[in-house]
């Protein structure tokens, strides 16, 4: 079936999107910083920070990426976009008011897994963009959903207390969507998608098993 849009297109999507919220870019990054200085040195409400971040994240991906900018060359975006909000609403309801998660790094292989996959969406992301020829603006980046995604599989395996497995569902399958863009539109850096989903999955099914 084919795509209602160009690779033009969508990449143009990027430059425009990127031009009218800057500075947000800055305020991504930062607010990236705080979730692993919580993570690494945590408190009584530090996960409540880290979630509200996280919901701020898929929020503002929904709203504003998906409705207000990629809607203008794909009507699914209006799906895209409400399943976002909906992941949001789950990382503060859970995350917020139920305080179901427990963001701790530890040296061990859940630790190693959430600050390497957060570390690759954050630097390595962008970096291998550059060399692939997605260049900023007009280029995905921290705030926008795939690596944004891939920061939040992260953030998942940096969490300590068992959670249910649906709050995966919504990530999983835009990394499945992302993914199909490698093929598409040779954004290959968003391979990382399917090796985010894979690992945190695997390594929370087992550890679910295991708390």
């Amino acid at each position: 079936m084919p795509l209602p849009f160009t690779v033009q297109q969508f990449m143009d999507v990027f430059k425009t999107y990127n031009a009218a919220v800057f500075p947000m870019q800055v305020v991504f990054y930062a607010i990236g910083a705080v979730a692993i200085y919580l993570a690494v040195k945590p408190s009584l409400v530090s996960s409540k920070i880290i979630s509200s971040i996280l919901s701020f994240l898929w929020l503002w991906m929904g709203i504003v990426y998906h409705i207000v900018f990629f809607a203008a060359i794909n009507k699914a975006a209006y799906l895209f976009g409400s399943i976002f909000i909906f992941q949001g609403a789950l990382f503060l309801i859970w995350g917020v008011f139920k305080d179901m998660f427990s963001f701790e790094f530890k040296k061990d292989k859940y630790g190693i897994a959430g600050i390497g996959l957060i570390l690759f969406a954050l630097i390595i992301y962008p970096v291998l963009g550059y060399f692939f020829g997605h260049v900023y603006p007009s280029a995905p980046n921290f705030g926008l959903p795939c690596p944004t995604t891939i920061f939040t599989f992260g953030l998942f395996m940096l969490n300590r207390k068992k959670y249910p497995m649906a709050l995966l569902i919504i990530p999983v399958a835009w990394s499945l969507i992302g993914f199909m863009a490698a093929f598409k539109f040779g954004i290959w850096e968003d391979t990382g998608l399917i090796v985010a989903s894979l690992v945190t999955v695997l390594l929370s099914m087992y550890r679910n098993k295991t708390i």
